[in-house]
């Protein structure tokens, strides 16, 4: 059947199909290659790695880098801390956003245009660093965990796409519910959440992404080195600033396990990985409801 059809496909056609899927093929080449070369090189024998040529395999595996990396407690400890706040600021921003949503979704909701409105500007106003610093530091959460989550607890963007996917699901199910006599806490529980599911996991596929890459809110409200995330552990070491403790950890390693040893540019590479895989692991699991929420808005006027 497949053979007939591209029989009866005329000469541009096939053409214009071998030209997009080359040019696929090599996005996917361009996009995916800078991540291997960073894998390989963290696999590879450190001492060897000076040689070069590294391009499409290890020359020497080794995994002397990640056990090097994971016996540095700067490191495991960044990373639990980073694993914390993914998973409890994830699930808070969800909670509270999509509860926000549904509130603002409903059009008898008294001064509902003024809520909306007051939400919209502060996506385009803001106090400042400084001003948003002294509120942090007025309510108790500088220096503390709390601080990676509360100030991202609504997002006023990811608020308007629930918002508007809300409105879009059919009002009688939600009516008839109230009949029946079940409230509005039980109706957005039952009803609205499940229906909800596309958008939901959009969003928070959306929210732990930045929760996992963030690494600003650590070096600027955090002092305590219990508290630094996996993120800002990586840009200390990419830019060189932990690079002699790092080198540290590395030699003490390598005393060790002499048959491999470390550098620091192995370090960088097998952190970076570190702090990429798990994130990216991730997205498989919610690729089916990604595709469905992130279309919301194509299919109405």
């Amino acid at each position: 059947m497949k053979f007939k059809r591209l029989k009866h496909r005329s000469k541009g056609d096939l053409i214009l199909d071998a030209i997009v899927y080359f040019s696929l093929i090599m996005v996917f080449i361009l996009t995916f290659y800078p991540f291997w070369n960073i894998f390989i090189v963290s696999v590879n024998d450190a001492t060897d790695t000076v040689r070069g040529g590294l391009y499409l395999w290890p020359r020497i595996f080794t995994l002397a880098s990640y056990k090097a990396v994971f016996t540095d407690n700067t490191i495991v400890s960044s990373l639990y801390v980073t694993i914390a706040r993914t998973v409890i600021g994830t699930l808070t921003a969800l909670l509270v956003t999509t509860m926000l949503a549904y509130a603002l979704s409903k059009r008898e909701l008294v001064g509902r245009k003024y809520f909306n409105t007051l939400f919209i500007f502060t996506m385009y106003f803001s106090g400042g660093l400084i001003p948003f610093y002294m509120v942090l530091k007025s309510l108790g959460l500088i220096d503390s965990f709390w601080v990676f989550i509360f100030p991202s607890v609504v997002s006023v963007f990811y608020m308007i796409l629930i918002r508007t996917y809300i409105e879009g699901l059919p009002a009688e199910m939600e009516e008839s519910a109230l009949i029946d006599g079940a409230n509005e806490i039980v109706v957005f529980i039952k009803i609205i959440l499940p229906l909800c599911k596309p958008i939901i996991a959009t969003v928070a596929l959306f929210i732990a992404v930045g929760q996992w890459n963030s690494w600003f809110d650590s070096y600027v409200f955090t002092y305590s080195p219990k508290l630094v995330t996996l993120q800002a552990a990586l840009v200390k070491i990419l830019n060189q600033y932990q690079t002699g403790s790092m080198q540290t950890t590395a030699q003490q390693f390598a005393t060790s396990q002499t048959r491999n040893p470390v550098s620091s540019d192995s370090i960088k590479m097998a952190t970076t990985m570190v702090a990429t895989l798990p994130i990216v692991m991730i997205y498989p699991f919610l690729q089916r409801y990604f595709v469905k929420g992130i279309m919301i808005g194509a299919v109405k006027a």
